[in-house]
């Protein structure tokens, strides 16, 4: 703000008297990160500046910048980030017409930018230019002091995706593991994981039971040396089950952009199942999978399930309850799960946890029912019993349980009555109250989502095409 003033006393005697002027500066808006930033993944250093280089769509940039998301101070700003595919290395290149300081301060973009690649950034771009031939080799250096894992499954029997990767004679899978040479190589990979997995964090390098897998392409060289490819990779922890065994957990995975929804992810993916039973670990288990990884995951282990034999008799036996009996006539919940020892064969035979064997236990009923539109009443309501329990609670189906708010002298939030109808019908006859009628929506919600992913599973596995 700035006001404009008369310079003497004696000027405003002689002059007419004028109004003040007060003045606002310009609040400046600041611009997202998402606008202004493009980061482009390239293997050599011709492709650097080059119009067509892969340019990679990061989760979000904007939770980099600041607590709004924005980069504030600069006029016409434009970064352009590259970022080798062959060292993890990254360069910023940064223009700008004007700085100013519109009330909000000027963002520090070195910083911004180093907590995103941390020392991974290059300040010079010849400097990032040399790493292209300094470190070409340094996918290699890493997989020569690992372990080429065996494309073959326990049992002999491989999945189409490694039969294919067999196929492709320049893929292979290696397992890296140490403390040290883990935590080198995943300090290089930091970035990707937090510009390309959503909600992801760093994992602890300094402990021990981390180790990654590596999914490697080897490419010929004009000079015909070959030279590998980074496709993807995979960091797994063991850590110990009571009272003598260990279990399996897939902490992240990520194919690089460029090679996604080529079967690659699925491939690191049945590696690791072969994994879990040629150690005979006790299950393995997956940290907060995202939806399209739980997909993929869901599709391997349905797959898997439906030529193991033990269980075929107890599925058999639950497809034809579903058929024969009414659901919708029933007053309590019906029990559609799978048997205990059903859980622990595919726990103890395939690795499966029993949570995963419970998601893909519904699709194998469904997959089971060959017109699934004459039993799809049922079906869902199975579904809905099962998210009911999980979301509510298992007792919410149950013979009219109600909770009621009654007066009282002691604290009002400590305080409460239940009661249980003998007459289920009677016990219906209470009026729902505006938030059971919102989570009975919110259910149906849930159902309808779950029952989607459902037929996506089946459609893709199902020799019927479902």
């Amino acid at each position: 703000m700035g006001t404009k003033n008369q310079s003497s006393s004696s000027a405003a005697a002689t002059e007419p008297k004028k109004r003040r002027r007060v003045g606002f500066s310009k609040t400046d808006p600041g611009v997202e990160a998402n606008e202004c930033i493009k980061i482009y993944l390239v293997s050599s250093k011709e492709e650097v500046d080059a119009p067509d280089s892969y340019c990679i769509q990061p989760v979000d940039l904007n939770i980099f910048f600041e607590e709004d998301g924005k980069i504030y101070g600069y006029q016409g700003l434009k970064i352009t980030v590259w970022l080798s595919s062959m060292s993890f290395h990254a360069y910023a290149d940064i223009t700008f017409e004007s700085t100013s300081d519109g009330g909000k301060g000027i963002t520090d973009l070195k910083t911004a930018l180093q907590n995103i690649f941390a020392e991974n950034l290059v300040e010079k771009k010849d400097d990032f230019l040399i790493t292209f031939s300094t470190e070409s080799d340094y996918v290699q250096s890493i997989v020569s002091k690992g372990e080429i894992l065996q494309l073959k499954a326990p049992n002999g029997h491989n999945s189409d995706s490694i039969d294919q990767l067999k196929t492709d004679s320049d893929v292979e899978v290696i397992r890296v593991v140490g403390t040290m040479l883990v935590g080198h190589l995943y300090s290089r990979l930091i970035p990707l994981v937090l510009l390309l997995i959503d909600g992801s964090n760093a994992i602890d390098i300094t402990d021990p039971g981390w180790e990654i897998l590596l999914i490697v392409q080897k490419k010929k060289e004009e000079l015909g040396e070959n030279q590998l490819k980074l496709l993807g990779f995979a960091a797994i922890y063991r850590f110990y089950h009571y009272p003598d065994s260990l279990r399996l957990r897939l902490g992240q995975i990520l194919v690089l952009p460029p090679y996604q929804q080529k079967g690659y992810g699925r491939c690191l993916l049945e590696m690791l199942n072969n994994l879990a039973i040629g150690e005979d670990v006790h299950d393995l288990t997956v940290e907060e999978p995202l939806d399209s990884l739980q997909h993929v995951r869901t599709c391997i282990d349905v797959q898997r399930l439906l030529v193991f034999t033990p269980i075929q008799e107890a599925l058999d036996s639950t497809i034809l309850r579903l058929k024969q009996e009414n659901l919708s006539k029933k007053t309590q919940t019906c029990h559609f799960g799978p048997p205990p020892s059903a859980i622990e064969d595919v726990r103890k035979s395939l690795k499966i946890n029993k949570k995963q064997f419970l998601q893909s236990w519904e699709v194998l009923i469904y997959v089971g029912l060959e017109s699934v539109d004459k039993y799809m009443e049922n079906y869902r309501t199975i579904i809905s019993d099962r998210i009911r329990a999980d979301v509510i609670g298992k007792d919410s189906g149950a013979a009219g349980k109600r909770l009621v708010e009654f007066p009282t002298d002691y604290d009002q939030e400590m305080a409460f009555v239940m009661f249980k109808s003998k007459n289920v019908e009677a016990s219906s006859s209470i009026e729902m109250d505006e938030d059971q009628a919102n989570q009975e929506q919110q259910l149906k919600q849930l159902v309808d989502e779950r029952i989607k992913q459902i037929k996506s599973i089946a459609q893709k596995i199902s020799p019927r095409g479902l």
